[in-house]
């Protein structure tokens, strides 16, 4: 007998711990216990979502892998995703059969693959970086340095805490970054110098924030048990701080970092204002990084430790750029 449709309610309902056994829930609850990021859980969930409402709302007991096929194929030809979106979605799915099912799915391959090899990051020269650095306020232009100047993800750079900056050692310690791994990166010394002044001027806010008992937000589980006058401690206090506070749901005020789409806005308005010709967005400036440490000599292999890569494949795409011209290939028309 076939199981009913799951209703519409159930797909859109916003979190509720208490609902535990509505099928949403499940899937949340599965994403949190493996420790995927709260942005991983949001685009698993719509996925999820997407996939249930293409197939008419058929609960995915009933459903497979020709459905999947379907639902990736149909993303691909007639919603004309990008290959990344398509992966995503992909891996949303399984981890939707393999995980929450306890299902897993064969391999996959009929799907049609969205169109294009892959396309090529998008690199600065120094040149075109300088220029966009003095277009920035202090604020902005210093989480541009590290972005640049370390590597780092926007999301990375935002929830840095003041105990993730080794000045001795010239490093920024990158906490639970993508897929959950913890990596050191390098530290310009610049960018330190700048670091030092910015602190001391938080450390200032802090102190006004303590007088009041505003505290720092801190991630959920056993952490705040463990520790729990850290969100009174400067070491965890953000390095970037938002200038807003909030009130949990405790009663308790706290204040977070800097939100991300403060940088999504200035960065790519500063490279217009810079002249700049190219689509600039703040993960350009990681993708300059690597860039510029290859041509530099850096080992490939060491740049995907310090890029925080799973794979190698992934860093190795910066070699298409990291030489000058197309590959590498001079042009005939010097030899005119």
């Amino acid at each position: 007998m076939p199981l009913p449709p799951i209703p519409e309610s159930h797909l859109a309902a916003s979190p509720e711990p208490e609902h535990r056994f509505r099928f949403m829930e499940v899937v949340r609850r599965k994403l949190r216990e493996r420790r995927y990021s709260p942005r991983t859980e949001e685009a698993y969930v719509y996925w999820i979502r997407r996939f249930i409402g293409f197939h008419g709302r058929r609960h995915p007991k009933e459903m497979g892998e020709p459905e999947v096929t379907a639902f990736l194929s149909w993303l691909a030809v007639e919603q004309e995703v990008a290959p990344s979106t398509q992966k995503q979605a992909q891996s949303a799915l399984l981890f939707l059969y393999d995980r929450v099912l306890e299902r897993p799915l064969p391999p996959l391959d009929d799907v049609v693959s969205a169109g294009g090899g892959g396309s090529v990051p998008t690199v600065l020269s120094q040149r075109e970086v300088r220029a966009l650095f003095r277009e920035l306020a202090p604020v902005p232009r210093l989480c541009a340095e590290l972005m640049y100047g370390s590597g780092l993800r926007i999301s990375e750079c935002i929830a840095l805490r003041v105990k993730d900056i080794d000045f001795d050692r010239l490093a920024v310690i990158v906490r639970d970054g993508k897929g959950g791994k913890d990596r050191r990166t390098p530290l310009g010394t610049r960018a330190a110098e700048a670091l030092g002044k910015h602190l001391q001027r938080a450390r200032e806010q802090f102190d006004a924030d303590a007088r009041r008992d505003v505290r720092t937000t801190m991630p959920e589980g056993a952490l705040i048990r463990k520790l729990p006058n850290a969100d009174r401690d400067w070491r965890w206090r953000y390095v970037f701080p938002s200038s807003r506070t909030v009130v949990d749901g405790e009663g308790v005020r706290r204040r977070h970092h800097l939100d991300a789409t403060v940088l999504q806005r200035t960065v790519p308005a500063a490279a217009l204002r810079a002249g700049l010709t190219k689509r600039v967005t703040c993960h350009t400036l990681r993708h300059s990084f690597a860039t510029h440490l290859l041509e530099q000599g850096v080992d490939v292999r060491r740049l995907q430790v310090v890029m925080g890569h799973t794979d190698l494949r992934t860093t190795q795409r910066y070699t298409h750029v990291a030489d000058r011209g197309g590959a590498g290939v001079p042009s005939p028309g010097d030899r005119l």
